[in-house]
């Protein structure tokens, strides 16, 4: 099916954000939602350990509140933090309603009907979760009622281009957003042309721009990178969060393993088998994940030795394999029993706390566009994201522009016709080698110069060879037709330049960005957040 013509909305990603926005309005709009891949496949898929929300007696909102504030180095915005804490309860309860199968309460009364763990940053148990696979549920369940909706129609396996915007002789940066452009990655790479009232990107985060990632192949920071060029602000892109605990194992692409396994018990261990985060943090395993991540690189580069170890096997086989069921078989398959043996891991980059500006509505700078999830700046994480506030996010603030989006729909006019994708200038790419190569060496760099652990030089080395590689990049996309590949790694190296510009910008350390030249946080300034403002006219961005 080819998603030509016009919709209510146009929601361009499939993850919790997406789907629990697509479900929130279908009663009252026609919907199309836009997947890159198939319609499940997103970081959300991929989220085991669960979601935030406070349900322990002995747990407090004001103290899931000081927990988050804490972890985000004193760059969450207070009054956004309060709004996601105080709603989620109701989401979750929402989520529940859909049919998502949260792991029931079986030890000592809590107050709560379902088991609550606890990871890095907080304070109380307050971690709701469907075992180790709690996006699945999430994920699958939605899917589901999606699919089954009469007014949502789903295309799968498109990847939008650019987004479309109205020409306004009173504003020098363009009108409202109308549309997008889409390519179908299953129709000989066509570009069809959609327009809507109003249009929601909820494509994820970039984890791809870095060699190691615990994201899927489909984060590529699209509308990020798609927001920006039509005319959005960005925020705080230096803020990177490198998950600690990655498998490492040469068949175990982008596994991660869940924070909760330390929330349980599980201990970090040099190859000597001796601990070692209680030198860097009173809270030892529970630390941040900032935190833990430096903790580990430090430790593997002190010691030249490529991963350290994850042990949860002094605990009870049954507890374990009841627990982390997923862990424990894919470990298994790889030849690692966790209920025996500790686990092999290294940080890899796991999640953007940054990226396009939004209020509590999900409204951007562009009228009739709103973004959720990862992809967005809310206010909510800092400069650090703590544990199980990701999926909460997308689930509350897709909630807020759901009504919001409901109030405002008959405002919108319905667009007039779009101009249709022009190709009459473009051949055929006769040399993708130059894609292949560009996409390796950009996220080697990235890894090598703009990783865990930072300085003024690095952050050089890798912005000369972004402004290099964009050159060609952009003289490649104006030349050629256009592919998934090519399009993802002209996203790519934007999100690059974005998050070099926004780390040397920050000449200090604090929350995820830690730089050597500045290793401690600029006490004599009130915290401020890093925001960067395209200087340009929006316009098509199209080839030809």
């Amino acid at each position: 099916m080819h998603p030509s013509g016009h919709y209510d909305v146009l929601i361009i990603g499939s993850g919790a954000a997406g789907l629990s926005l697509a479900l929130r309005l279908a009663p009252q709009a026609r919907i199309a939602l836009i997947s890159k891949a198939a319609l499940r496949e997103g970081a959300t898929l991929y989220a085991q350990g669960g979601i935030s929300v406070v349900l322990d007696k002995e747990d407090s909102l004001q103290s899931h509140v000081e927990d988050t504030l804490n972890a985000g180095a004193g760059l969450c915005d207070p009054a956004v933090v309060e709004y996601t804490v105080k709603h989620a309860r109701r989401c979750i309860q929402w989520l529940i309603d859909q049919g998502v199968a949260f792991t029931r309460a079986d030890g000592p009364d809590t107050g709560a009907d379902y088991h609550l763990t606890r990871e890095g940053g907080h304070s109380h148990r307050r971690v709701v979760h469907a075992a180790d696979a709690t996006g699945r549920a999430v994920e699958t369940t939605l899917e589901r009622r999606a699919r089954e909706h009469p007014n949502i129609t789903v295309f799968e396996y498109h990847l939008a281009v650019d987004l479309i915007r109205e020409k306004a002789l009173d504003s020098p940066r363009g009108g409202r957003c109308v549309g997008a452009y889409l390519l179908d990655l299953r129709d000989d790479n066509r570009v069809a042309v959609v327009s809507a009232r109003c249009t929601v990107l909820a494509t994820g985060g970039a984890g791809k721009v870095y060699l190691y990632t615990t994201n899927p192949d489909i984060a590529s920071g699209d509308g990020i990178a798609m927001a920006w060029r039509a005319g959005c602000r960005v925020a705080n892109m230096e803020f990177i969060q490198f998950h600690p605990t990655c498998l490492y194992h040469p068949k175990a692409k982008s596994f991660l393993i869940t924070e909760a396994v330390r929330g349980e018990g599980g201990r970090l261990l040099l190859p000597d088998g001796s601990r070692f985060m209680d030198r860097f943090d009173p809270r030892g395993e529970l630390a941040p994940r900032d935190i833990v991540a430096r903790a580990i690189d430090h430790e593997m580069k002190r010691l030249g030795v490529e991963c350290v170890y994850l042990d949860i096997s002094h605990k009870p086989a049954d507890f374990i394999r009841a627990h982390f069921p997923t862990i424990h078989n894919r470990c298994l398959e790889l030849g690692i029993d966790i209920t025996r043996e500790p686990i092999p891991v290294v940080p890899a980059a796991h999640y953007l706390c940054g990226g396009v500006m939004t209020d509590l509505r999900g409204r951007t700078d562009i009228e009739g566009l709103y973004a959720l999830g990862e992809m967005t700046f809310t206010g909510l994480h800092g400069a650090n994201r703590m544990a199980s506030n990701s999926l909460l996010e997308c689930l509350v603030f897709a909630e807020a522009a759901a009504e919001d989006i409901a109030h405002r729909l008959e405002d919108f006019a319905l667009p007039g016709p779009l101009p249709a994708w022009d190709e009459s200038q473009v051949t055929d790419s006769d040399e993708e080698v130059v894609v292949a190569h560009n996409w390796d060496e950009l996220r080697r760099f990235m890894w090598d110069y703009v990783g865990i652990v930072r300085t003024d030089k690095r952050l050089q080395r890798a912005m000369h060879r972004t402004e290099l590689l964009k050159q060609e990049i952009d003289e490649y996309y104006g030349n050629f037709r256009v592919t998934r590949d090519l399009l993802e790694l002209r996203n790519l190296v934007l999100i690059a330049e974005l998050i070099i510009r926004s780390a040397l910008l920050r000449k200090e350390s604090r929350g995820l960005h830690y730089t050597l030249d500045y290793p401690a946080a600029d006490l004599a300034r009130t915290p401020h957040n890093t925001v960067l403002t395209p200087q340009h006219r929006p316009g098509r961005a199209q080839p030809g």
